[in-house]
């Protein structure tokens, strides 16, 4: 199936068509979801699938079903037969899709969060519980997702730096590809927008409640969450 929001098209199996696209949206705060799932590149041939039992488990916790599932996983063993995928791996995904700027930064944030077990490495599971969020899932399963991005040191507040940190890496890996608008040529201005249009109470923390009602009103933000609506 073609997907109308994205830049590429699904055949048989593998992703095709130009990644540049995306470029067009990464500049906001919430649009830090939706870069990966372009990025995933091709889906194979595998040595295995999964089992019964695990497809039934990810139906259960996913929204994904059970052709997609395998789908998925055949790709993803064919690009990690080692079963899982490595910061080295991860960051030489964005490299090739945002050759123009510096992704490493960027990469290694979202890295973190795909990382749920914080064990180094991302699992199947942990590959397709991101992707069923963050293409299939609501806008609050999406704001919450993007949420955990933002908050880098996990206390449940985004801070202004942790908001500045992420921006900054967004600008950096895209490089002079976008041009901006004149009131947010700077990662600071961005940021300074993102907080005056959310901070309600105005203490240079975001909440979760705080960022989800901010989102919502920042189109932009909707648009690129909703980027991967029929990606499979």
């Amino acid at each position: 199936p073609t997907s109308r929001n994205t830049c590429f098209q699904s055949t048989g199996g593998n992703l095709v068509g130009g990644g540049r696209r995306i470029c067009s949206v990464r500049r906001d705060g919430g649009d830090a979801v939706c870069w990966l799932f372009v990025s995933w590149h091709a889906m194979g041939q595998s040595r295995s699938r999964l089992t019964l039992e695990e497809v039934n488990e990810l139906r259960q916790t996913t929204y994904f079903s059970e052709r997609e599932l395998q789908q998925w996983y055949r790709g993803f063993i064919r690009d990690c037969p080692s079963g899982s995928l490595t910061l080295k791996e991860f960051r030489k995904i964005y490299q090739q899709f945002f050759p123009s700027g510096d992704s490493s930064k960027f990469s290694d944030f979202v890295f973190n969060v795909f990382d749920a077990n914080k064990d180094g490495a991302i699992e199947f599971k942990e590959f397709i519980a991101a992707l069923s969020v963050t293409s299939r899932g609501s806008l609050e399963e999406k704001l919450t997702w993007a949420f955990r991005l933002y908050d880098l040191d996990k206390d449940g507040n985004i801070t202004r730096q942790e908001m500045l940190s992420i921006v900054e890496s967004i600008y950096n890996m895209m490089g002079d590809s976008v041009r901006l608008p004149e009131e947010e040529q700077t990662p600071q201005q961005r940021v300074d927008r993102i907080f005056q249009m959310m901070d309600k109470n105005h203490d240079d923390l975001l909440t979760l409640e705080e960022f989800r009602e901010g989102a919502k009103q920042d189109p932009s933000i909707v648009q690129a969450l909703s980027m991967y609506d029929g990606l499979v």
